[in-house]
């Protein structure tokens, strides 16, 4: 139980950490093979517009269906100081709790919808299984044979635009980092007092199969990522400047 709740954290972690990447490196890209930045913005935004659009859509719906009052929708790039905002929508606050919610809702609406693609459309399942037999050849022919399915290039866009979109953006982890203190202290709390482990044991099976599910989904787009990332850096290398 606890290993799935660790192999989550731990392909969570790397996801968040290659969609930073490849986000950095569409940038480097981008602005080597036009050089201007201006155009750089545009062209990233036209990469990853359907995930940004599921991005800030969660938002929007997960805030009306907290009760909290949405204004200005957008998806459109622009500068906000050092980074680059490709989407926004204005929320109400309403407090830590329901603004964590708010904020964690692009992740939690892209792991269903990755989670979805991956698994009925490409078998992560068979990928993840093999791993876990420690059968790597197999699962590397299950990799690969993944992407012969219909209208493959789509599916993989998708997943791979969605995937990388879905991560809460600064602004969106700020209500989360007191909530995250409030949990912790009262798990010390809860151990301390000796209180039963028995609904905290219950809670870790309910959830358990989903965060495995989840876990192999994110462990299919990490393959992705890495392959992307690779082509990113050799395009990299290889591109020249052209500006001063």
């Amino acid at each position: 139980m606890f290993s799935v709740v660790a192999l989550f954290a731990v392909t969570l972690f790397i996801l968040a950490w290659l969609s930073h990447q490849i986000n950095l490196r569409f940038q480097i890209c981008f602005i080597q093979l036009t050089g201007s930045p201006d155009l750089t913005i545009v062209l990233l935004f036209l990469l990853f517009m359907p995930g940004v659009f599921v991005h800030e859509i969660a938002h929007w719906g997960m805030a009306r269906l907290l009760g909290l009052r949405t204004g200005k929708f957008s998806v459109w790039p622009k500068r906000k100081g050092k980074y680059i905002q490709l989407g926004s929508v204005a929320v109400q606050q309403g407090g830590v709790w329901l603004d964590s919610l708010v904020g964690m809702a692009p992740l939690i609406v892209g792991s269903i919808l990755l989670g979805l693609m991956s698994h009925r459309i490409f078998g992560a399942y068979e990928i993840t299984n093999a791993l876990a037999d420690g059968q790597l050849e197999m699962a590397i022919e299950s990799f690969f044979s993944a992407f012969q399915q219909q209208d493959v290039t789509i599916w993989i866009y998708l997943i791979f635009v969605i995937g990388n979109a879905m991560m809460p953006s600064l602004s969106d982890r700020e209500p989360i980092k007191p909530l995250v203190l409030y949990l912790l202290i009262a798990t010390v709390v809860y151990i301390i007092i000796g209180l039963p482990a028995g609904p905290i044991q219950a809670l870790f099976n309910w959830i358990a199969p989903s965060l495995a599910d989840l876990a192999s989904a994110f462990l299919f787009i990490i393959f992705i990522d890495m392959a992307a990332l690779t082509g990113l850096l050799v395009l990299q290398l290889l591109s020249k400047p052209r500006y001063v």
